[in-house]
């Protein structure tokens, strides 16, 4: 009897080493199995050195390009600024590397169709990093969907709040903020949180109201901090979404998926299992940080790319669900600007 060779890590660099993708290279380095990481690419000097150093990652460079060439690398993380994703997605299909790719996968829908289909003629694997989907709760929500014991889904409900920041919105930096960047960059995960709970429903229609209620002064700049959002899908479903830039107790991720048979919620307890019982009250201490609430999830959905990209694993977070996202993002986005409902085929056509 003959046993198959073990295969050789896969060798995957990454773009960007800001937060998120510091993150990911830490992963790579050390808590992905069948992965090594083989290089770090960011513009800013010093920063992928830095990493690379700490991580015992030899290679690094401030222009990717030059990651890209290196047939060490076999995919990539993309975790640069995301206006910038795009054009990363279709320079690492063209190269031959597989991709995964932070959210969103590009700011306007030409753009991220451009780059889906880069991915396509390259016949690379592509990934949207949309972790709540590798998330244990959100897994077991998602299965008692399809297993159908919550009946016909009927209402949905996710939201984003992040933490309070300590320190005062600097006006100068919010104004180099992008547009919308509270639906293409935060509301995105919720968007894709109601579609992966609605039971293969599609939205039809958006509805939103966004204002600046955080940081008022900010409003004739465009930089809106609190937003709600309603969808409708081709089911009859309802769903909402809200977000704030503001929460003064923490971190705050939930959703809740109604149907006619029973409902499943997600973060209505502390993902701290420790209640204190005092004369004041009784506490529930909350995380936050995102990274510390979702770090396991952050690692499952590498763990997944990697076992993807070998030929392993079926697809999870793909090309179709960064295009769905976006699209809601962008109708989100219309309905604002118009103070009307948008239908999702005015954005698709």
């Amino acid at each position: 009897m003959t046993t198959e060779p073990a295969r050789a890590p896969l060798g995957v660099g990454v773009i960007g080493v800001g937060t998120m993708g510091a993150y990911h290279a830490e992963s790579l380095a050390r808590r992905i199995p069948g992965a090594r990481l083989v290089g770090l690419a960011d513009p800013s000097p010093g920063v992928a050195e830095r990493h690379a150093a700490a991580l015992g990652c030899a290679a690094w460079t401030l222009d990717y390009e030059r990651l890209l060439a290196d047939p060490a690398v076999e995919a990539v993380v993309v975790a640069t600024p995301a206006r910038y994703h795009a054009e990363a997605i279709v320079a690492a299909a063209q190269a031959g590397k597989a991709v995964f790719c932070e959210k969103p996968i590009a700011y306007e829908l030409d753009a991220a169709d451009r780059a889906i289909e880069a991915t396509r003629q390259a016949g690379v694997v592509f990934q949207i990093g949309f972790q709540r989907r590798f998330d244990r709760a959100f897994a077991a929500a998602r299965a008692l969907v399809d297993s159908g014991q919550l009946g016909r889904i009927q209402l949905l409900r996710s939201l984003t709040r992040d933490p309070a920041s300590d320190q005062p919105f600097d006006p100068e930096r919010l104004r180099q903020v992008p547009s919308g960047t509270i639906f293409r960059e935060t509301l995105i995960h919720d968007f894709d949180v109601l579609r992966f709970l609605a039971g293969g429903a599609e939205p039809v229609e958006v509805y939103a109201m966004a204002d600046a209620l955080v940081a008022p002064a900010q409003r004739a700049h465009g930089f809106l901090d609190t937003a709600v959002v309603s969808v409708r899908y081709d089911s009859g479903a309802m769903a909402t979404a809200d977000a704030s830039f503001s929460a003064a107790y923490g971190y705050d991720v939930r959703a809740e998926v109604f149907g006619s048979d029973g409902m499943a919620t997600v973060g209505e307890t502390s993902p701290i299992n420790v209640v204190h019982h005092s004369r004041a009250g009784s506490t529930h201490p909350r995380l936050h940080w995102f990274l510390d609430m979702f770090g396991e999830a952050y690692t499952a959905e590498l763990v997944h790319f990697v076992s993807t990209a070998r030929g392993q694993s079926h697809p999870e977070g793909t090309a179709a669900d960064a295009r769905a996202a976006l699209i809601l993002a962008l109708a989100a986005i219309r309905s604002v600007e118009t103070a009307r409902p948008v239908r999702i085929d005015e954005i698709t056509s």
